[in-house]
């Protein structure tokens, strides 16, 4: 972390099966939930205490227009009043002050405007973005939520990966809609 105070952390919901959309970018799956009696509860109370713990996204353009669509479905904008960064090379509809478009170096991006500017950087999608993220080493984090399904086929979280790397478990959380999220430390060198 540069300076010490700022932290890179890749979140992505994904199939138990390792992906985070159907082949054709769908994501209609993703509302699927199971009952596991044993697991925690995620209080609307609890997601809004931990999103505030968050200071701004970065994204693909493939997730930012998934999210466009939630919010047209009247599913909301997920990302509240967060600056969000997405990653692109096209045109894409700017819908809030919050939103800026970014197409330069990821590298540049993160360690000369980001850290020095927000505390907790998280990065959301897509698998592309992710296998960057990592591969240039620039995530020290990774939380992977597990959704209780099985896709067979579609985007890979880390999509594109050309390498190992290894993490470090640092906590596993079941909850009782049958979602299990892992986090880990990205083991650095």
């Amino acid at each position: 972390m540069q300076n010490g105070t700022s932290r890179v952390t890749i979140h992505m919901a994904a199939s138990l099966d390792g992906f985070v959309a159907r082949r054709d970018g769908r994501v209609d799956w993703i509302e699927t939930s199971d009952t596991f009696e044993r697991g925690e509860t995620m209080t609307p109370e609890f997601v809004e205490a931990f999103l505030k713990t968050i200071d701004c996204y970065v994204m693909g353009s493939r997730t930012y227009e998934t999210a466009l669509d939630f919010e047209s479905k009247g599913l909301g904008w997920a990302y509240g009043d967060k600056p969000t960064f997405v990653l692109t090379h096209r045109t894409l509809p700017k819908t809030r002050s919050t939103i800026e478009f970014y197409s330069g170096d990821l590298v540049r991006l993160v360690n000369e405007r980001l850290k020095p500017q927000f505390r907790s950087i998280w990065f959301v999608g897509g698998g592309e973005v992710s296998a960057s993220c990592v591969r240039l080493g620039l995530a020290d984090e990774v939380r992977y939520s597990i959704l209780p399904i099985v896709i067979g086929s579609g985007v890979a979280f880390f999509q594109g990966l050309d390498r190992d790397v290894a993490l470090h478990l640092l906590e596993a959380t079941a909850y009782k809609s049958g979602m299990v999220e892992l986090r880990y430390e990205v083991r650095k060198g």
